[in-house]
């Protein structure tokens, strides 16, 4: 842009000082008018090219214009700069024209330009080599702490590497993230240790009361209140339990601290699941319907299995008696459909934590924990209600070509 205008710029100067030349020679021809009362004639304007005419009374206004120039030494035409006017000689009006050449000015704004272009293409040429080396080895530091941040994982006890840097704000910045890295991990150590001493401390006198509770509902002399009390008591307790495992577990998860991974057979996997809710199955007559594909999968046979008991556990929780469970494992996606309340959940709401229906008996994190193992291995799920049946859909991008078994 600068160069453009510096154009401009240098071409308005160019065509100033053309015509200030012009309004020379028109004084120098009013002079020699007043002078010799007679026009001149062309020999004594040397390559100046002047013309007069006469005019019948109007007057012309002087003008200044651009136009062509015939050189009498060399053949064709030339740009030029022309003044047009009107003076007085013997009560008569004359009408003046004197074209000036501008070629050697052109010829001056080329090489004015010519020399710009150069200086801007050497510009950008330092500007490019500078950015590409220089720069570049300045922001190396930069980089390589903005690579560790992105590295960075709280669970990990990889410490964070110093970056050595002669810049004062890279060093500035190099020790303000060495010192919130060491200070994160500080206080994840010590979240970390008062979750697992909270949890098995916990767990301690739960199993105290329950032992005890144990003890009172053997006790043949109680009486029915009594003994609906305790009942009350002992199923507390054991859901008490079960939401202390089930928040340690989403801590474990979330903290990627469950590391064993092994090949599984998932349809295997599943068949074994679902011998072991049988008896749940029976008492509850629910129908299961399995269309199942060979499916090895690469997980931790933990995760796989809470991520399949919390599954069909809420299948079968949720259903009601006479019910029916399908269950569709493909090569691109797990389906487990049932049937239960014919109102839709609410899917933007279903998979969060404490999120669970009025009459449920559950601790509400089952489906928090499914999307949790799900995001551990870049799974989808999705949840719809069709033709009566809930379904919840867990999708990978791994592709099998499918062997039906059931």
């Amino acid at each position: 842009m600068g160069a453009v205008i510096y154009y401009f710029a240098i071409n308005h100067i160019a065509r100033t000082l053309l015509d200030d030349h012009l309004s020379e020679e028109v004084s120098e021809v009013i002079g020699y008018v007043n002078l010799k009362k007679e026009l001149p004639k062309q020999v004594d304007f040397d390559e100046d090219q002047t013309t007069f005419a006469l005019l019948k009374d109007q007057h012309v206004p002087t003008r200044f214009y651009d136009t062509l120039y015939n050189n009498p030494k060399l053949a064709g035409t030339r740009a030029g700069r022309a003044v047009e006017g009107t003076m007085a000689l013997n009560d008569r009006l004359y009408r003046f024209n004197i074209i000036i050449s501008k070629e050697s000015t052109e010829y001056l704004l080329q090489i004015i330009t010519t020399i710009t272009l150069v200086l801007v293409l050497g510009l950008f040429l330092v500007l490019f080599l500078t950015n590409r080396y220089l720069l570049g080895d300045l922001w190396k530091p930069f980089y390589r702490i903005l690579g560790q941040l992105k590295a960075f994982n709280v669970s990990e006890p990889v410490e964070f590497n110093r970056v050595e840097s002669k810049i004062d704000e890279f060093a500035e910045l190099d020790d303000a993230v060495y010192l919130m890295a060491k200070r994160v991990k500080g206080d994840y150590q010590n979240l970390k240790h008062f979750t697992d001493n909270a949890s098995h401390e916990m767990l301690t006198p739960l199993a105290v009361i329950t032992s005890k509770l144990d003890t009172f509902i053997q006790d043949e002399t109680l009486r029915k209140e009594q003994f609906d009390q305790i009942q009350d008591i002992y199923s507390a307790a054991g859901k008490l339990s079960r939401l202390n495992q089930s928040l340690l577990l989403l801590v474990k998860i979330e903290n990627d601290l469950i590391t064993d991974t092994e090949e599984s057979e998932l349809q295997e996997v599943i068949l074994e699941k679902l011998k072991q809710f049988q008896e749940l199955l029976s008492s509850k007559e629910i129908t299961v319907e399995t269309a199942l594909t060979v499916k090895k999968l690469k997980v931790s046979k933990y995760l796989i299995d809470i991520l399949l008991n919390n599954l069909i556990s809420n299948a079968i929780r949720h259903n009601y008696s006479n019910g029916h469970i399908k269950i569709i494992l493909t090569g691109s996606h797990l389906v487990f459909e049932n049937t239960g309340s014919a109102v839709t959940l609410d899917s933007t709401a279903i998979f969060n934590r404490f999120q669970k229906g009025s009459g449920s008996e559950g601790t509400g994190l089952g489906l928090a924990i499914v999307r949790n193992i799900c995001k551990v291995y870049g799974w989808t799920i999705d949840y719809k209600f069709v033709d009566g049946f809930h379904s919840f859909e867990i999708g990978w991008n791994q592709t099998e070509i499918p062997q039906v078994l059931h």
